[in-house]
């Protein structure tokens, strides 16, 4: 029988996160064009993405996450596909279900589907947050449809304001599921919003995340997040960090700015903290995760 994902929390080694799914489909050719970004491929070529778990998987990851990240409602409809939003979120998970079922069945290690819940509008635009009532009523709907289709986890991620943080924290909370709640920062080490991770942990830290983190921020500039994440909250923390520019265009712009070495390099510090776990943001790949997998000795 499959171990639990929170089961798997009371193991204090770092759980390992896959890496970017969104570039990494990018770089196999997928169309990602905006509006949709990710969210193209489960119209249009849904077995990469299987291709891309498999990759994470193949590199060790224990927590694959789902092409979510543009399933919200108001994503799709920008595109005409707003009354399928249910149907392409359980088809994402499903997909990463498979995957990690697959594995399994071969003989090869657990792992667990995170549905990733992003901002429902631009994630470096904190003005355009919708009104309360529409953030609380649209992470409802899309925790819900994670939840009925088979999520083990709930990763809320790259949040740049603490009151829609809040509103997927109050989904999350209210459909049963552990939880983790992740922000994007600026250069400065705040939220977009201009609010400070210490706010960030008061109002999120009563809903009950099993960890906090900081996502698709430079990586060179984690490490001093997550140090003061780590003094602000007893909770385990976690990081993934990104390693290429947005682009206005397809949304994402890859480099080869940061190596699969030098990025492990630069995560081995988050090891001496209380690190629930790490994985990679966009412009990772399988090769990263691969070498943050030896860099915990696995």
């Amino acid at each position: 029988m499959m171990q639990s994902f929170t089961a798997r929390l009371q193991d204090p080694r770092p759980i390992l996160l896959d890496g970017a799914t969104g570039t990494e489909l990018n770089r196999l050719g997928a169309n990602t064009g905006l509006p949709l970004w990710s969210a193209n491929v489960l119209l249009e070529a849904p077995h990469i993405i299987k291709q891309v778990h498999r990759d994470y998987l193949s590199a060790g990851a224990e927590v694959l996450t789902t092409n979510t990240f543009r399933t919200h409602r108001r994503s799709l409809e920008r595109a005409g596909f707003g009354s399928r939003a249910k149907e392409l979120t359980s088809m994402a998970v499903h997909i990463a279900k498979e995957a990690a079922g697959e594995q399994a069945a071969s003989g090869g290690g657990t792992a667990w589907v995170a549905g990733s819940v992003a901002p429902l509008e631009d994630c470096y635009s904190p003005d355009l947050v919708p009104p309360q009532k529409e953030c609380i009523e649209e992470h409802a709907e899309m925790v819900t449809s994670l939840f009925q289709a088979g999520a083990d986890l709930i990763l809320i991620e790259t949040m740049n304001t603490v009151r829609e943080a809040e509103a997927a924290s109050a989904a999350a909370r209210d459909c049963g599921l552990p939880f983790i709640v992740s922000f994007v920062l600026r250069t400065d080490g705040k939220l977009f919003s201009g609010e400070g991770l210490s706010e960030a942990v008061d109002r999120i830290s009563p809903y009950g995340p099993v960890m906090l983190g900081v996502n698709c921020t430079p990586t060179t500039m984690i490490s001093a997040s997550l140090k003061e994440l780590d003094h602000l909250t007893p909770l385990p923390v976690c990081g993934y960090g990104n390693i290429g520019h947005t682009d206005e265009i397809t949304g994402w712009d890859n480099t080869d700015d940061v190596s699969p070495d030098e990025y492990a390099n630069i995560v081995q510090f988050w090891t001496t903290l209380k690190l629930g776990m790490l994985g990679g943001c966009c412009g990772t790949g399988p090769d990263h995760i691969a070498a943050l997998h030896e860099l915990l000795g696995r």
